[in-house]
Formats: C-alpha cells, sequence, structure tokens
C-alpha cells in the first residue's frame, strides 16, 4: 500500500484532502487486487481488530451487540461494506464520495438503506 502511495503521489491534484486522496488510493488497490486475483475470503474475522480497539471491561451488553452488529456487515456486500466502515471511521458524506466516486446525495441513500437493511435483520435475530 505505501508503494501505491509513492507511486502515484504526483497524481495528488491537492483538489481533496491528502487523507481522502489516501484512502481512494488503498481502495482502488484493493478492487484492482481482487479483480486480479479473482480471490475473495470467505470471511474477514473481526474479532482480533475488535478485541485490539476494545479496552478490557465487563461490558457483556455492547460486546454482544458489537458481535451481532458485525456478523451482520459479514453480509453485506463489498461497496455496502466500504460505506459503513467509512462511516463509522467518522467520514463525511462528501468524503465518503470523494473515496468512492459516488455522489454525496447517492452516499447518503445508501447508507440510509443500509442502515435500514442492518435495522431489520438485527431485530429479527
Amino acid at each position: 500500500m505505501v508503494f501505491q502511495l509513492w507511486k502515484y503521489f504526483d497524481s495528488f491534484r491537492n483538489e481533496s484532502k491528502i487523507t481522502t486522496w489516501m484512502y481512494k488510493v488503498a481502495m482502488n488497490t484493493a478492487i484492482t487486487f481482487l479483480k486480479k486475483d479473482k480471490r475473495r475470503p470467505d470471511s474477514v474475522s473481526m474479532a482480533d481488530t475488535v478485541s485490539q480497539i476494545m479496552e478490557p471491561g465487563n461490558d457483556d451488553v455492547y460486546e454482544e451487540r458489537l458481535r451481532l452488529l458485525y456478523a451482520h456487515l459479514k453480509h453485506l456486500n463489498h461497496l455496502d461494506k466500504t460505506l459503513i466502515f467509512l462511516l463509522l471511521e467518522a467520514k463525511s458524506y462528501k468524503e465518503i464520495a470523494e473515496i468512492t466516486g459516488l455522489q454525496a446525495s447517492n452516499v447518503g441513500t445508501r447508507i440510509s438503506r443500509i442502515k435500514q437493511k442492518l435495522k431489520s435483520n438485527m431485530i429479527k435475530s
């Protein structure tokens, strides 16, 4: 990834934040990798990531809700996962649009639909 950033640094036109450009390079690198190798991971284990983020505690309800959320996120398509994870990183709709190449209004609509879908699926569980 660092190599890709270095390789394409000349393409940065200072029209957006450097972090937005970095996300776009990272996303395009990942998409190219998936298309080129035609490999799709069966699942991505979020347990290690979650355990690194969360401080040790006794909040069993929080941990159960987080586990349930990640279980439902696994079933989203790649674009929907990308949108939700960028939203969870506190990116604005405008930044998400720049990273993904979608229109900001389209990002808002998609995120709203994804939230409804997740809520509906989590209520059924």
